[in-house]
C-alpha cells in the first residue's frame, strides 16, 4: 500500500507530461516506416531505395499521437451529447 502511494506521483507526473507532449505536439513520426513514408531499402551497391508505401500511415510518415486520439473522441463525445440537448 505504502509502494503505491509513493509510486503515486511519479505517475501523476509522466501522465501530465505525455498530457502535455499531445497537446504541444499531437504528431508523431509513423513507428513503421519511421517517418519515411515508405520502406526504405539498401541496394547490393549500397544506395537507398524508396520501397513500398507504408500501409500504415499512407505514405504520410506521420500518425495522431493516441493520448490526442482519446483528447478527439471526448470532445466529440461532448460535442455530440450538447448538441442533442440544447436543440
Amino acid at each position: 500500500m505504502t509502494s503505491l502511494l509513493s509510486a503515486m506521483p511519479a505517475l501523476v507526473l509522466v501522465a501530465l507530461s505525455y498530457g502535455a507532449l499531445c497537446a504541444l505536439s499531437p504528431i508523431g513520426a509513423c513507428r513503421k516506416c519511421k517517418g519515411w513514408g515508405a520502406k526504405i531499402h539498401q541496394t547490393r551497391t549500397g544506395r537507398l531505395k524508396r520501397g513500398r508505401t507504408c500501409r500504415r500511415c499512407d505514405g504520410y510518415g506521420v500518425r495522431l499521437r493516441l493520448g490526442r486520439r482519446l483528447y478527439n473522441a471526448t470532445v466529440r463525445l461532448h460535442r455530440a451529447h450538447h448538441d442533442d440537448s440544447t436543440r
